[in-house]
């Protein structure tokens, strides 16, 4: 049972006495949305709802992915909050979500909302991919600014590019899924196994890549741009790159675990992911948000891009998912960094 009863005592003249009696529920959270995020996410939330508790299990979108998919007898987890959709499409087709309209949901754009009635899973907010470049160090390498994914396979980009390995990164997947989807099933192998040959390493995170671009450890990260957009903000000499072939892009969405013990108190938190003020703080981030009417610019957000997304197939990617990291392991895993 998650619901636990806490005595408040007093002491007084040496004897224990029960004051209280008060009744907290904890949840436990599982997610990928950045870390930096989640102690205003809950903060917000619990303004609402104090006798809630969130306790967040957090990592890579792979890496929740596939620990929800060992969990799938033995649930641990109440609520998803904040995993791509594509991953969401895969476990609902393992029946581990509980289907569930939350209060609202009809505000919301409808590509962000499952189609089932109720629906499985919420959209939150969408990232979409790019590359971070940094210009001194591209400089200091003799590089010029590609202005396509074609144009990274280009030998002058050798050691100087890193990306997400898609195992563990939905960044990573998405790059991926899309590039199959741009450049065909065969031509999409063949362009990795060129973009293979300029990359230094495949991170275990999808924020990582453009975090080093804007350290000056490497000139070009593929990430996405909400990462690229907050680092230019602090400071970082990028160049935020929207390739001309166009660009793959994933959505955070929110669901029930099938099996939890709280449902009631599972269900608040949904419903408070899909209010107006909780896509206000999706908007913090990221340029693309749910609920229409809600979002604002994000600086240094780059031109061209919304225009650049490409009509993403969401369930070829989900249907798809195992094979193709089955097969991106095989080829190129060799240069995935160690799990720290």
């Amino acid at each position: 049972m998650k619901i636990r009863k806490s005595l408040v005592m007093s002491i007084a003249a040496g004897m224990l006495s029960a004051t209280s009696l008060a009744a907290q529920t904890e949840l436990t959270v599982y997610t990928a949305v950045e870390a930096e995020d989640l102690a205003r996410y809950a903060a917000a939330f619990n303004e609402e709802h104090p006798d809630i508790t969130i306790n967040w299990v957090r990592d890579s979108t792979g890496i929740i992915t596939a620990k929800l998919l060992a969990e799938r007898d033995n649930p641990q987890a109440d609520v998803i909050w904040g995993l791509a959709a594509t991953s969401l499409l895969l476990l609902k087709s393992e029946g581990m979500l509980e289907p569930y309209a939350p209060a609202g949901v009809e505000e919301l754009d409808p590509k962000f909302v499952d189609g089932d009635s109720p629906p499985a899973w919420v959209g939150m907010d969408a990232w979409v991919a790019a590359v971070c470049y940094n210009t001194v160090e591209a400089e200091a390498n003799g590089l010029t600014p590609p202005t396509s994914w074609q144009d990274l396979t280009d030998p002058m980009y050798e050691g100087h590019v890193i990306m997400p390995n898609p195992n563990s990164s939905g960044t990573g997947f998405l790059d991926v899924s899309s590039w199959l989807q741009i450049f065909g099933e065969e031509g999409g192998w063949e362009y990795m196994d060129a973009l293979h040959q300029n990359i230094a390493r495949y991170t275990h995170s999808g924020s990582k890549p453009c975090k080093l671009a804007a350290a000056g450890e490497i000139p070009i990260g593929v990430s996405f741009a909400f990462r690229g957009a907050k680092s230019k903000a602090d400071g970082a000499p990028l160049e935020i790159i929207v390739p001309s072939e166009g660009v793959g892009w994933d959505m955070e969405a929110t669901a029930i675990v099938a099996g939890t013990d709280d449902i009631e108190a599972a269900q608040k938190l949904v419903d408070f992911t899909v209010t107006r003020g909780a896509m206000e703080m999706y908007n913090s981030g990221y340029a693309v948000v749910a609920m229409p009417g809600v979002a604002k610019p994000v600086e240094h957000f780059p031109e061209g891009l919304l225009d650049a997304m490409i009509e993403n197939d969401f369930e070829f990617a989900a249907n798809n998912r195992a094979a193709i990291l089955e097969e991106w392991q095989g080829r190129y895993d060799g240069k995935s960094e160690p799990r720290e």
